[in-house]
């Protein structure tokens, strides 16, 4: 028997994900605010839902792919949304990035309402969401999570079941998050430096992530700072802020102090200030550049004589 999944929220990662589902047969019902965003899934075979409510009735696994925890709260409390539209025995699945706290919260509330809340936060860009090459982090009720993997094998590469608490997985997501975040402030860090020094950019590029920094996560968002690709969006920066504050939450929810966010999350807000709040979150390259006076590639007069004195 085919899964019917729901799908809300297609936005570029959600988009991506529902139609994998789709290609792979599975009945998918897709419900969005903004209905326009749904009509190239229609196209390629999806059915449409008018309200959260049809999209629930109709679904054996409900997918939220929502960009806050405010968004994911009014789906699931709302007075015809998952918690009294969702048939008991069901899964609500939910994707997005989100807070420890919430994900609880929710998980709490579901389980009195006899519906399995599974936490199951994706791993890479959309990009990779279209080549089925994310990862995924599940945790909830076993036979819960267990029905959701026939999905976990249409979308990703790999799926790490990381127990059955859901908030387990919200709270690896951010942890990777945090770490992805603290990698690029250090490669924007590192590129300004050596750029003082008249380095060419993608010369140290290609010195970084050909040595010990050979990872996905230095060579994507090093290649996106060096070619100032900073509209091929994975996660903007506003997301990214949003992000780095819930895991300071989780941090403080855990009495687990955690310094190093500081300096990123001050990055991103320069970033949003100076009206880059849409563009990659690696776009607090150019707020280092700003810092370092580095607007305009500085002169070998500035480099020998201002930058690197006694040189």
């Amino acid at each position: 028997m085919t899964l019917a999944v729901g799908f809300v929220g297609i936005g570029r990662m959600g988009a991506a994900m529902a139609a994998n589902l789709i290609d792979d047969g599975f009945d998918v019902i897709v419900y969005n605010r903004t209905a326009e965003k749904a009509a190239g899934l229609q196209r390629r075979g999806a059915s449409v839902a008018g309200t959260l409510h049809e999209a629930c009735e109709a679904a054996d696994v409900l997918i939220t792919m929502l960009a806050d925890d405010a968004a994911l709260e009014a789906v699931t409390s709302a007075p015809a949304g998952i918690l009294t539209s969702l048939e008991s025995g069901h899964v609500h699945l939910a994707m997005g990035t989100h807070g420890t706290s919430t994900i609880r919260s929710l998980a709490s509330l579901h389980a009195r309402s006899g519906i399995a809340l599974v936490a199951a936060p994706v791993l890479g860009r959309p990009d990779a969401a279209r080549k089925r090459e994310i990862g995924i982090i599940a945790a909830g009720p076993e036979g819960a999570v267990e029905r959701c993997r026939p999905l976990f094998e249409s979308l990703g590469q790999r799926c790490y079941v990381v127990g059955t608490a859901a908030e387990s997985a919200a709270a690896i997501k951010l942890a990777h998050n945090f770490v992805l975040a603290c990698a690029i402030e250090a490669t924007a860090e590192a590129l300004s430096l050596v750029q003082a020094y008249g380095v060419d950019p993608p010369l140290f590029r290609d010195v970084l992530v050909e040595g010990l920094f050979a990872a996905p996560a230095y060579r994507i968002y090093g290649g996106i700072m060096v070619d100032r690709a900073f509209d091929q969006v994975g996660i903007t920066a506003r997301l990214g802020l949003k992000d780095l504050d819930l895991v300071l939450a989780a941090g403080e929810l855990a009495s687990t102090p955690l310094p190093s966010v500081a300096a990123v999350r001050d990055r991103l807000i320069g970033a949003i200030a100076h009206g880059d709040g849409a563009r990659d979150w690696c776009v607090v390259a150019r707020e280092q550049e700003r810092a370092c006076g580095l607007d305009d590639p500085p002169t070998e007069d500035i480099i020998e004589h201002d930058r690197v004195p006694g040189l």
